[in-house]
């Protein structure tokens, strides 16, 4: 099938746009997708300019562009949907449904899903992801006393971004630990993780997919060689069998869904940040 162009249309950032467009796309996996974003079109020239990329689009590829729109002004929605184009208005009708079941009218405002509403809870998330950063790759050992979360697991298994997702999205204080080969030949909890089990996920991954991901890093090194991937990733998961922490292969997991396992199992339910 020929790749579709889809337009992820906002007057304020775009993220609402591409988030739901991705989550909707994602079950016509034989579909190719090209996106193009454009957010703060807040403007009839901006609006008509990406109507204009509309129709080059369509005329290019011969097949009607696909765009998101979280528009928030009528008459700027009304442009974009005379395109040549399936749009969809990702606000409108479910204002209007809400609008009757609540009896209350909506107050439309540019950006109110990623301003800054809730200052306390803007600043526990940033919080948060001051301390993913101060505690990251076993950095800040003596910070985690107040980690709600400490990842666990070999180089270049995904603890990284899992904690900063953890803290950006959920402002969870989450630290993570790297075992290095010593840490695995001694098949115990390294000394700074000892106090912090209830604390601890561990993180594991399949060791062909951990020599490519590392390959890409260090090409040649041992470090990257499938049998000291193989070697680490099993004597990883043996220490989390030994000391009972609960784990999470991250092979075909992507960050979010890492995230709310570990929220999960935990027991750590948040909402978002």
């Amino acid at each position: 099938m020929p790749e579709r162009t889809v337009f992820l249309v906002s007057d304020h950032t775009g993220i609402t746009a591409g988030e739901v467009a991705r989550s909707l796309l994602a079950h016509f996996e034989e579909v190719a997708f090209a996106y193009r974003l454009r957010p703060f079109c807040d403007t009839e020239a901006k609006v008509r300019g990406v109507v204009l990329e509309i129709q080059e689009a369509y005329r290019a590829q011969g097949v009607r562009p696909i765009v998101f729109s979280t528009l928030t002004d009528a008459g700027l929605f009304a442009l974009l949907k005379a395109a040549p184009a399936l749009v969809f208005d990702l606000f409108r009708p479910y204002l209007e449904a809400l609008e009757a079941e609540l009896g209350v009218r909506p107050n439309p405002r540019v950006g109110r899903v990623h301003s800054v509403g809730d200052l306390s809870a803007y600043l526990r998330r940033m919080e948060a992801v001051e301390f993913a950063l101060a505690a990251d790759d076993g950095l800040g050992v003596e910070r985690y006393p107040e980690a709600e979360a400490i990842l666990v697991g070999v180089s270049r298994v995904g603890k990284t971004p899992t904690s900063l997702f953890l803290a950006l999205h959920y402002q969870v204080r989450a630290a993570n630990y790297p075992l290095a080969e010593e840490d695995l030949e001694r098949a115990d909890l390294p000394k700074p993780l000892r106090p912090h089990r209830a604390k601890l996920f561990g993180l594991t991954i399949d060791p062909f997919r951990l020599h490519q991901i590392r390959t890409a890093r260090k090409p040649g090194s041992r470090y990257a060689s499938l049998d000291q991937c193989r070697q680490e990733v099993a004597r990883a998961e043996a220490l989390f069998r030994a000391h009972g922490l609960p784990y999470l292969d991250t092979t075909h997991a992507s960050v979010e869904e890492i995230a709310t396992a570990i929220l999960q199992r935990l027991g750590l339910p948040r909402g978002l940040g």
